[in-house]
């Protein structure tokens, strides 16, 4: 004869389970049923509105919300070079957060170590999105004709030159740093809030040289009022016929570009939802929509594999951190 008491405590003890398994399974994300997105999709940008990497976010969002089927907003996180929206995103645990990710993501955690996150722990790559160049400007009043000219007359003569930036740390900074290293020339860095207060000083001839972002320039070397001397591109641009990019100088070191790329946090989307973006960012990439938008803002779209964007974003951390390292240079 079976004991009523055993039984009966069985019987708890596998409602006990069964309950807590289907609580379990309750609490996990809805993605894990294999139909992400379920909700509204989030792109956090770590700049403010306006910029490059604002606007190509708020074009890829148009692009890709009808194909999700769901929603997808942008939201500006700016702060602190970038660290403010970059942790954010790092720390997002919803399934639906992607960040609009760039230089200053792989640069800042060698900048500072105490930055909080770590690119290849803290995020999974989807693709990158675009790059643009940085150009070596001097005034239009400047003796210097091109990079022959600077080597030649500037070659070994310490802090000799004022080099304008953008700010301590910046890729204009670094690829100034790469410069005086890979040539000799010696440089003085002059750290400015920002491309739009270097400026000014610039093209007066306060300022000797700079690296800025294409968009930044272009306007004013079509004027006269800066000269062109490399393009930091792998191949010479349309928009500056006759200049020369720092490969054919024999410089291949120096092709340092500015980029955006989409990235989400680490684990937080399945890996279908990461096959599905990956394609559909593709698609929008190739798509003349996207072509004509990212013209109009002097950035070419880079169409690339989560994997090899993976692999990209932990080499630039290398390579930045070696620069900065070898150099020395430290937050202000």
């Amino acid at each position: 004869m079976k004991n009523p008491c055993i039984n009966s405590s069985g019987r708890r003890s596998t409602l006990m389970l069964l309950a807590g398994a289907i609580a379990t399974f309750a609490a996990l994300p809805a993605w894990a049923e294999g139909n992400w997105p379920t909700r509204t999709v989030r792109i956090i940008v770590p700049f403010a509105p306006g910029g490059g990497a604002d606007v190509s976010a708020r074009v890829l969002a148009e692009l890709l919300a009808p194909q999700l089927g769901q929603a997808v907003i942008v939201e500006n996180k700016p702060g602190a070079g970038s660290a403010l929206g970059v942790n954010a995103a790092a720390q997002a645990k919803d399934g639906h957060t992607l960040l609009m990710g760039s230089n200053s993501m792989v640069i800042n955690p060698s900048f500072n170590p105490a930055i909080g996150y770590d690119v290849v722990r803290d995020f999974d790559a989807v693709g990158m999105v675009s790059a643009q160049p940085l150009v070596l400007v001097v005034p239009a009043s400047s003796p210097i004709k091109s990079v022959q000219d600077l080597v030649s007359q500037y070659k070994g003569k310490s802090a000799s030159l004022m080099a304008g930036n953008s700010g301590t740390g910046t890729l204009a900074h670094l690829a100034a740093e790469l410069f005086e290293a890979e040539t000799g020339v010696g440089l003085t860095p002059i750290p400015y809030r920002g491309e739009s207060m270097l400026m000014p000083d610039l093209i007066s001839g306060q300022v000797s040289l700079g690296f800025l972002n294409l968009p930044s320039v272009a306007v004013h070397i079509k004027s006269g009022k800066l000269r062109a001397l490399a393009v930091s591109s792998p191949q010479s641009l349309s928009d500056l016929p006759g200049v020369p990019t720092f490969r054919s100088l024999n410089y291949p070191s120096l092709e340092v570009q500015g980029w955006a790329a989409l990235v989400t946090p680490k684990g937080t989307i399945p890996e279908e939802g990461l096959a599905r973006l990956e394609g559909l960012l593709t698609k929008a990439l190739t798509s003349d929509t996207v072509k004509a938008r990212f013209a109009a803002l002097n950035v070419s779209p880079v169409n690339q594999s989560r994997i090899t964007t993976g692999q990209f974003l932990k080499a630039e951390g290398t390579r930045y951190g070696a620069v900065i390292k070898a150099r020395g240079i430290k937050p202000e």
